[in-house]
């Protein structure tokens, strides 16, 4: 699994941002092709310094997924309205790696959430 992390800065307008990252962005970014999951938070807690307003994280199944997401029209559209958030972000994309043997149970389920390297089930 690979995980799109990005972190927003304090905005200079709060209420500008949420309400266009709510109205226009979100819905731009949630229409990215082949998303595993698409988890904002608003609430992040800082271990140093000042913090963020806001985190988000996007999954895709692996590296061609998140090519074909990126090169795709709503990528391109989702990278262009950056500019119109009014807050400095930083991004990273890394890979998940399964437990082998771990995942077996959830995909006779029919899924794959929690299927990460600590053990831990991924929070979406």
């Amino acid at each position: 699994m690979i995980r799109f992390l990005i972190t927003y800065d304090i905005p200079r307008n709060a209420a500008a941002f949420d309400r266009h990252y709510r109205e226009v962005h979100q819905p731009l970014t949630a229409r990215l092709p082949g998303i595993l999951s698409y988890t904002v938070n608003r609430t992040p807690r800082a271990v140093r310094g000042s913090g963020y307003h806001q985190v988000v994280e996007v999954t895709w199944p692996d590296w061609d997924a998140v090519e074909r997401a990126f090169a795709s029209l709503e990528g391109q559209a989702a990278a262009a309205d950056m500019v119109n958030l009014d807050a400095p972000t930083r991004s990273c994309l890394y890979e998940v790696p399964e437990i082998p043997g771990r995942c077996e149970p959830a995909r006779r389920a029919g899924t794959t959430s929690g299927c990460v390297d600590s053990g831990r089930p991924a929070m979406t």
